[in-house]
């Protein structure tokens, strides 16, 4: 087991992340804090972590692949999946098992072998379908019963990037990762 690994990681935890071979993600809570801001013009506006970002990219390095799965549109998640290399970009979802259930059989893979990360009651279908069910601090308490992880940290605020660590940790990758950019 990698340096990195932490004490309290549970086994089952560790095997359901070394399994990973697809990672899916909402948008609104999950990679944002949730909130709509619109301007005086009605132009919406979101907010992302960095850190998330690094760590979404991190997986696709590894070559996990990467998709984000939002009910809602909008032409920023767009622009920050084209920014980051995400090529799976699925909007105005409804079903979004469904959705996750496609990708999975796009990538060849079972959908126990995916993660999914998500923050209130429409990404219940998708949770409990994938094998690493994560939310973010802030995920709705209707969701708790679900989750196989929680983050310590809220959406928008580098909770995608703990579930990408662990991803990474448990499939022994992130010495790799920390050496890529540690000085020489």
């Amino acid at each position: 087991m990698s340096a990195f690994a932490l004490p309290r990681l549970s086994d089952d935890l560790l095997a359901r992340a070394s399994g990973v071979r697809l990672a899916a993600f909402d948008v609104d809570g999950t990679l944002t804090d949730g909130q709509l801001r619109y301007d005086s013009q009605g132009n919406e506006t979101k907010v992302f972590h960095v850190h998330d970002g690094l760590g979404l990219k991190l997986l696709l390095e590894a070559g996990i692949p990467v998709a984000l799965v939002s009910a809602r549109r909008s032409a920023i998640v767009t622009a920050r999946a084209a920014e980051l290399g995400i090529r799976e970009v699925h909007q105005g979802v409804a079903d979004k098992a469904a959705c996750l259930r496609a990708l999975c059989a796009d990538a060849g893979i079972e959908p126990a072998q995916s993660a999914f990360m998500g923050d209130d009651l429409p990404d219940l279908g998708a949770l409990s379908l994938c094998g690493l069910p994560a939310g973010p601090a802030n995920a709705h308490p209707l969701l708790h019963p679900y989750l196989v992880w929680h983050s310590e940290l809220a959406g928008g605020q580098g909770a995608a990037r703990g579930l990408c660590d662990l991803i990474l940790l448990a499939q022994n990758r992130i010495e790799r990762v920390v050496a890529r950019f540690a000085p020489a």
